[in-house]
């Protein structure tokens, strides 16, 4: 029994020495080689655990038998109490080589997870770069389309000035510059005032309009809702010149385009050039304010 308890011992300790030989040798193997050799190390260790288990077994019995006996079972008690050491020993080997198992295959799970984010994080880095060379160009063809916008709307102001201009630049009389049309209407004006003066107070009268002493209002007959006063002065026996009726024609074209900066001042300027040269009450100048009173 001594010799089987000495095997058993010299067992132990080769696979001992094995195991630490083994694990030596693991800063220089690969992952693989350590999980193939630790599980060469569970199988010696396991078969050494059953021989134990036989050896202690058969201690057991005889420890019984020499009690029967009534003889000594010191010797036995100590064999027993190693061998169940050595039991404690391999037990203690074989857990930590499960955990070194069980640790490996963590490690190869991680390291599994470890590729597949750094294949992500490629896949992102070269995706992140395209979408920077994507945005580069988006900027630069916003910044050429809103260059082309810039030059499109220059281009659409200046035909619609020129578009202004040819509307207004002609023969036509009622497309006449204004201050032109002004001076042939002073013109007109002066060669007739001293022969009409009479007569022209008197038309001024019917119109409506007051005297050079009064400063109220303009009468209901000068009202923007009444669109034929040129119509009515024409009535009241006083023929309107035809220069007049132009000037008439183009401030209402004017306000019809919702122009009253231009159609205003015109009317104005007209009136005083009016009055300075053919006087208050001329006829005249009742219609200039009947025409005053539509654009207000």
């Amino acid at each position: 029994m001594s010799t089987e308890i000495i095997m058993a011992t010299e067992t132990m300790k080769a696979y001992r020495i094995k195991k630490i030989e083994e694990i030596a040798k693991m800063t220089t193997v690969t992952q693989e080689d350590i999980t193939s050799n630790t599980k060469t190390i569970i199988q010696g260790l396991e078969t050494l655990k059953n021989e134990h288990h036989q050896i202690l077994n058969g201690l057991l019995t005889s420890m019984k038998s020499i009690k029967r006996e009534n003889g000594d079972t010191n010797l036995t008690e100590e064999k027993t109490n190693r061998l169940k050491k050595s039991l404690e020993t391999i037990e203690l080997g074989l857990s930590e080589a499960q955990v070194m198992m069980a640790l490996a295959n963590h490690l190869q799970h991680v390291e599994a997870e470890k590729q597949k984010l750094r294949a992500q994080v490629r896949r992102l880095c070269q995706e992140n770069a395209w979408l920077r060379d994507e945005l580069a160009n988006t900027q630069q063809k916003l910044q050429f389309s809103e260059q082309k916008v810039a030059t499109l709307e220059e281009e659409k102001k200046h035909l619609e000035f020129m578009n202004e201009i040819k509307k207004y630049d002609g023969n036509d009389p009622q497309t006449q510059d204004v201050e032109t049309l002004i001076k042939q209407m002073k013109q007109t004006q002066q060669s007739g005032t001293e022969e009409k003066e009479q007569d022209q107070s008197t038309q001024s009268l019917d119109l409506g309009f007051p005297d050079d002493d009064e400063d109220g209002p303009q009468p209901e007959v000068l009202s923007p809702s009444q669109p034929s006063a040129m119509a009515q002065a024409a009535s009241g026996g006083y023929e309107i010149p035809a220069r007049l009726r132009t000037l008439h024609n183009l401030v209402i074209q004017y306000a019809s385009q919702g122009r009253y900066e231009v159609a205003v001042p015109l009317c104005k300027q007209a009136l005083e050039d009016l009055e300075k040269t053919s006087g208050h009450d001329h006829p005249d100048v009742a219609t200039m304010l009947n025409i005053l009173a539509l654009v207000y």
